[in-house]
């Protein structure tokens, strides 16, 4: 089993040291569960809900841009033997 890499990330532990807020209290203000939320902080998410959004840059007092960003990741190569 592979894993998906792409070139979004979340800046949740910086926005909630910043902040003094914990994920459990993030997770509770913003309505969704600390396993989602967690999964999200670690960049593991596949997609976010508009509405999860919004609710995040709600409570954190933020901008999407500033809990997001883009960072396009070098090209993985191929081996030798299956190029």
């Amino acid at each position: 089993m592979t894993s998906e890499q792409h070139d979004v990330e979340v800046h949740l532990d910086r926005l909630l040291e910043e902040r003094g807020m914990t994920l459990v209290q993030l997770a509770g203000r913003v309505g969704i569960t600390n396993v989602n939320l967690s999964i999200l902080k670690n960049n593991r998410a596949k997609a976010i809900r508009f509405t999860t959004l919004g609710k995040l840059c709600e409570v954190l007092g933020c901008q999407p841009g500033d809990l997001l960003s883009y960072a396009p990741r070098a090209p993985m190569t191929q081996d030798a033997d299956t190029a």
